[in-house]
């Protein structure tokens, strides 16, 4: 069985991953209402998602501050908010498109990979 290395591609806005179309869906995530990119810390870049992030880049996927601007963005219209702009809405304030109720699932998981880091960088220091 041969091995193929994933290969990601982004849309017209910027969204990096494994993309399956311009609003930034991906296949691990696809509904009507996954529109979302969040930006990793380490490189960046917006992804559709932390999976189509670590199948693609050679470190993990890292949480943005909370406060930090443009960590968020709407694949729909391409508007961006923090990361605590975004924790508060349910959909876009520009364009109206509902974002993934769901999603909050992966703001838990961003909070707790934050909360991780400042526990290594805690613990490191004694």
């Amino acid at each position: 069985m041969e091995t193929v290395q994933a290969t990601g591609n982004r849309t017209s806005k910027g969204i990096h991953g494994l993309i399956t179309d311009d609003q930034g869906r991906c296949i691990h995530y696809n509904s009507v209402l996954d529109i979302v990119a969040n930006r990793c810390s380490v490189c960046k870049k917006l992804y559709s998602c932390y999976k189509c992030h670590n199948e693609l880049e050679d470190h993990p996927f890292g949480a943005v501050s909370e406060t930090e601007p443009d960590s968020v963005m709407c694949g729909v219209c391409g508007s961006l908010y923090s990361y605590k702009a975004y924790s508060s809405l349910t959909s876009c304030r520009t364009c109206g498109s509902s974002f993934n109720p769901q999603a909050v699932l992966c703001k838990k998981h961003c909070c707790l990979v934050v909360i991780k880091i400042i526990v290594i960088k805690i613990t490191a220091s004694f």
